[in-house]
């Protein structure tokens, strides 16, 4: 099982690392079909939208793969609530049928919809997440 979360974390870290570079380089553009309709006040803005995400994402794949493993757990926090975050995203890019990444199809991003809970999961399972919040004692006064 140990091994198991170890790879989940570093499959997570250098995904989100190529994500967050990606974001930032060479699918800057394509990324734009992630940013909900009502987030999108301005090009300007919706381009700072991307690129603050891409290095968010850079920071939390790399806290992923090079944390000790004390702070993983926060990152791993951190990174559901990422996921968590940008799950209107993915909803805007179903809604208003909009092609990016290979998703051509309402079905493809139907399908897509659903794995962003196994990311969730995946990011608070492998680096112990739960139990860290569980245990930490700011919520647990005495």
């Amino acid at each position: 099982m140990k091994y198991a979360k170890i790879f989940f974390q570093c499959l997570l870290g250098a995904f989100m690392t190529y994500a967050g570079i990606a974001h930032l380089t060479f699918s800057r553009l394509e990324f734009v079909a992630q940013v909900p309709v009502w987030l999108q006040f301005t090009p300007g803005f919706t381009d700072f939208v991307v690129l603050a995400s891409g290095v968010v994402e850079v920071l939390l794949g790399l806290g992923m793969l090079c944390m000790w493993k004390r702070g993983r757990a926060w990152v791993g926090l951190a990174l559901a609530l990422f996921y968590i975050a940008i799950f209107p995203g993915n909803i805007n890019q179903y809604v208003y049928h909009i092609d990016a990444f290979g998703l051509t199809t309402d079905t493809a991003r139907l399908i897509r919809l659903f794995f962003q809970p196994v990311l969730i999961f995946l990011a608070v399972w492998s680096t112990n997440a739960w139990q860290e919040v569980k245990n930490c004692r700011c919520c647990h006064r005495q």
